[in-house]
């Protein structure tokens, strides 16, 4: 059992940057993806997958992680780069 920890990042659709901070446990998937036969939707016999778990902090998510047994790997964010720009270069 797998699992990956991330930060959320802030989605393009957002203006704020609530619940930017957390940090989410994930699941590896175990199995791939199938078709079924009757709907032909995709889906698969792994529950875990279903399965995201929030921390306010990396220290309490790898502490759950480690509690638990769980192998886990930590994805690092991207940086936040700030565009600093004023109104007049609007019309520069």
């Amino acid at each position: 059992m797998s699992a990956r920890i991330y930060q959320r990042m802030k989605n393009a659709m957002q203006s704020g940057r609530a619940r930017v901070g957390q940090w989410t446990l994930e699941f590896e998937p175990s199995d791939a993806q199938r078709a079924d036969p009757l709907m032909g939707w995709a889906g698969s016999s792994d529950t875990r997958r279903q399965v995201r778990l929030t921390f306010p902090s990396l220290d309490a998510a790898k502490l759950y992680a480690d509690k638990q047994g769980i192998d886990y790997h930590v994805i690092p964010g991207p940086e936040r780069t700030l565009k600093i720009q004023s109104y007049a270069d609007n019309f520069k």
